[in-house]
């Protein structure tokens, strides 16, 4: 993607998605045939590359270094301006680096863990064009954490989310049913839902970041990932999305898929 195909996204914004995996070829051939994505080298150089639905930019999969003691998971990456004034506060919020400050390509990024350990990063430079809910993005971006206003707190602080601030990000709390939604130009960008058990022997429950990428047909998804070596979770009803299924790719990483809904008819 050239430089004129990128833009700079507002601070503190879910700007991209990315996946990082054992076997960069397997990992495409398994994404190939559960989301039909095509793939195309990205600017961070070799062993990284763009998956795309069409022609829109949907995330990033790049190859784990032999020997580095990385977790094959989603994670999602927000834009800041400066990726080490962000580094100090997540450090100061009780927070861990476990990657970075370091530059990547066209921009500096760094991978973090919050207070319970749910993997995000960030990410200061130019991105392609992408947004949560619209053209190849991801369709939500969801915290499960153990309580939702706390995390609230330690984001907003790193990322500064303010509703005052020009452009920035909003957060709304509501509070019987333990969800923060954040939302930036009137849309939704990020939910965070209470319940998360870190104690829990099932990942899905433990603390961490949700990615949902919408499909067109769930069984056929499901059914494609478990023939492709990955697991797929029996179908259920989101409470804000409906039918959805967990699928784990074949070194294990999470995602959801979620049943596409039709376009509304004009009246």
């Amino acid at each position: 993607m050239t430089a004129a195909e990128q833009s700079t996204p507002v601070h503190g914004v879910p700007c991209w998605v990315s996946l990082m995996t054992r076997n960069l070829r397997a990992a495409q051939d398994f994404y190939a045939a559960v989301l039909g994505w095509t793939f195309r080298s990205g600017t961070l150089g070799e062993g990284f590359s763009v998956a795309q639905a069409g022609t829109m930019p949907v995330a990033g999969i790049g190859q784990i270094a032999p020997g580095l003691p990385t977790a094959t998971a989603w994670t999602p990456y927000f834009a800041v301006a400066d990726v080490d004034a962000t580094a100090a506060r997540v450090r100061e919020r009780g927070g861990t680096i476990a990657v970075g400050p370091i530059r990547l390509g066209p921009g500096r990024g760094a991978v973090a863990a919050d207070r319970e350990g749910a993997g995000f990063g960030f990410w200061e430079g130019r991105t392609p064009p992408w947004s949560i809910g619209r053209d190849g993005a991801p369709v939500s971006l969801d915290l499960r954490t153990s309580h939702a206003f706390d995390a609230a707190v330690f984001y907003a602080g790193v990322f500064g989310w303010d509703p005052l601030e020009p452009g920035g990000c909003e957060v709304g709390y509501a509070y019987e049913e333990d969800t923060v939604v954040v939302r930036q130009g009137g849309r939704t960008v990020a939910t965070l839902r209470g319940g998360g058990d870190g104690a829990s022997p099932d990942p899905r429950l433990r603390p961490r970041w949700h990615v949902r990428f919408p499909v067109d047909d769930l069984t056929a998804a499901t059914g494609a990932a478990r023939e492709a070596g990955g697991t797929a979770s029996l179908p259920a009803v989101s409470p804000d999305d409906g039918p959805e299924s967990v699928i784990g790719d074949r070194d294990g990483a999470l995602f959801t898929v979620i049943a596409r809904r039709e376009a509304a008819a004009p009246e």
